[in-house]
């Protein structure tokens, strides 16, 4: 279980240092795609096949939003090493997507990690901590909380 939040950088090859805790869930290769509120979001391949033949191969190919998607989601993978200390390399395109400058906040959400501008993060995870109760009520009526 991907869990946590740790404040990186960004080194001046693109390369983000995991988390030790979340290296030993990781293993040695990840993929990072395109994450929703504009983040990053990192799989173990394990996780990544569950995510494609689970959700994303049930989407109908007939539906321009379903297919939009998948091209979002899927174009935009990329698979990648775990370096010898842990380091991920970020491509310039996925940077680009999610606004990265230095300073990174890796947040652990259970099944894979997300990686956010940390100024970004610090705004939408503001954001949220102000509407928790009401998330919380509104989760319950479903029964979810």
């Amino acid at each position: 279980m991907l869990i946590g939040e740790y404040t990186h950088t960004i080194d001046i090859k693109k390369r983000v240092s995991l988390p030790a805790k979340f290296r030993k869930e990781v293993g040695k290769k990840v993929i990072i795609t395109h994450g929703l509120d504009n983040c990053l979001s990192v799989y173990t391949p394990i996780e990544w096949e569950k995510i494609v033949s689970e959700k994303l191969s049930q989407l109908s190919i007939g539906q321009a939003d379903q297919r939009g998607f998948n091209r979002f989601m899927l174009a935009g993978a990329v698979e990648t090493d775990v370096d010898s200390i842990g380091r991920i390399l970020i491509p310039d395109f996925l940077k680009d997507f999610a606004r990265l400058k230095n300073k990174i906040v890796l947040a652990g959400v259970y099944s894979h990690i997300e990686i956010w501008d940390e100024k970004a993060w610090r705004i939408y995870k503001k954001r949220i901590e102000n509407q928790a109760d009401v998330l919380a009520e509104k989760l319950g009526e479903i029964g979810v909380i």
